[in-house]
């Protein structure tokens, strides 16, 4: 299996070290001055490398005005997983 044409990526073992899992989900509150964080904790992460035939998302395309390219695709399933109680951290800006 080949990644897409021009990936970042040498090869898949370098873009799986980009397919997470990111263990943390934020959200600001701006009025306040304060991030809510929350951590995922995942007991099973095994992404498998995945060939992309056709690729379409109007958010992106608005974002990105057509201006993106795949690097690579992966699949996850079946994952256990479990969320933190949320922390408040202050900010200033």
């Amino acid at each position: 299996m080949m990644l897409p044409l021009n990936s970042p990526f040498a090869d898949w073992k370098e873009a799986r070290r980009f397919a997470g899992p990111l263990p943390f989900t934020f959200s600001v509150d701006n009025v306040n001055q304060e991030v809510i964080i929350v951590e995922g904790k995942r007991s099973f992460w095994e992404p498998k490398p995945i060939q992309i035939q056709d690729f379409s998302s109007e958010y992106i395309n608005q974002l990105t005005k057509n201006q993106f390219q795949i690097a690579s695709g992966f699949i996850i399933k079946d994952i256990p997983y479990e969320w933190s109680a949320g922390k408040i951290e202050a900010y200033k800006n």
